[in-house]
């Protein structure tokens, strides 16, 4: 399945839910948003459908939210998506698909946070109530939370960016990474992770966070991998305010995987921004300033 072969349209999405969830047929549909794997469908004014439409990945992703966020939404003290019902695949639309409530905000890669200590104890607040031990039977990250020393080394990228003009520092973007993955593994059981925090997956209001969005990729693992996003949300100056407001305080290991893991999702972000900037396809310019300044403050002296 890839984008174009089943175009997906207002009219497609109502006639999906007259065929299996008649009760929502008559509500308003308008399109909400085109991401990675899904589309979104705003239903009204408190509901949301999300349909795959260009990954193969994203059917599971959704089944996988339907099965485990209804569980951990009301333990969460930020808004979620929170699935409502299921979409089975016909022969209208041949991919499962999601109801699921809609959370206001703006997305933080387009509006920042800009009230610091808000957002700051906003984020240490959510990931706290989210890192608990995952049962058995939660699903694994491929990748995401395990090892970093399991992980490819990220040399080539950081010599692309440079080579690009994207990073001044290569080698200290290195010694980052090479921090993280000296530092000792995670020994602990496995915990809940949203597992992609990226920017566009919190949003804002009043200058903090006011609810998380995008669960598909939620996992059991390491906590470093969320703890990571505070360099990439965070404005300057609030980082250790995080640390200390998250509970249980993260020690020094978890910390240095953190900023390893932070790294990785920096260049990443940079990469996107960059492709956004010169109108190639999965590019978002939003995307690259966050990168930057997470680059930025990671090198900084103590991280911080």
């Amino acid at each position: 399945m890839t984008r174009g072969e089943t175009e997906i349209t207002a009219d497609l999405v109502r006639d999906l839910l007259r065929d299996q969830h008649p009760d929502l047929a008559d509500r308003p549909v308008t399109l909400g948003a085109r991401g990675w794997d899904n589309q979104l469908w705003r239903l009204g004014s408190d509901l949301a459908v999300r349909l795959p439409w260009a990954t193969q990945r994203a059917d599971i992703l959704l089944r996988k939210e339907h099965a485990w966020v209804p569980m951990l939404a009301p333990l969460l003290p930020l808004p979620v998506p929170v699935p409502q019902r299921l979409g089975e695949p016909s022969k209208r639309f041949p991919r499962p698909w999601i109801v699921t409530t809609w959370v206001p905000g703006e997305p933080a890669d387009r509006a920042p946070a800009t009230r610091g200590a808000a957002a700051a104890d906003s984020l240490a607040a959510f990931l706290s109530a989210l890192h608990r031990p995952a049962p058995a039977g939660a699903p694994g990250g491929e990748g995401r939370g395990g090892p970093l020393a399991e992980l490819r080394d990220p040399a080539g990228a950081i010599t692309e960016a440079a080579d690009l003009g994207l990073i001044p520092d290569p080698g200290a973007v290195r010694a980052v990474w090479d921090d993280a993955v000296a530092a000792p593994r995670w020994e602990g059981p496995p915990l809940w992770l949203h597992a992609d925090l990226h920017p566009a997956n919190l949003l804002t209001a009043d200058g903090t966070f006011c609810g998380v969005i995008d669960f598909g990729d939620m996992c059991a693992g390491d906590p470093a991998y969320d703890l990571a996003a505070c360099w990439l949300l965070l404005p300057d100056g609030f980082i250790d305010r995080f640390h200390a407001a998250y509970q249980p305080i993260p020690d020094a290991a978890t910390l240095r995987r953190a900023r390893g893991w932070a790294a990785l999702k920096a260049l990443a972000g940079i990469f996107i921004g960059d492709a956004g900037v010169h109108g190639r396809p999965g590019g978002k310019p939003s995307w690259g300033p966050p990168g930057q300044a997470a680059l930025r403050r990671l090198t900084a002296t103590g991280g911080r």
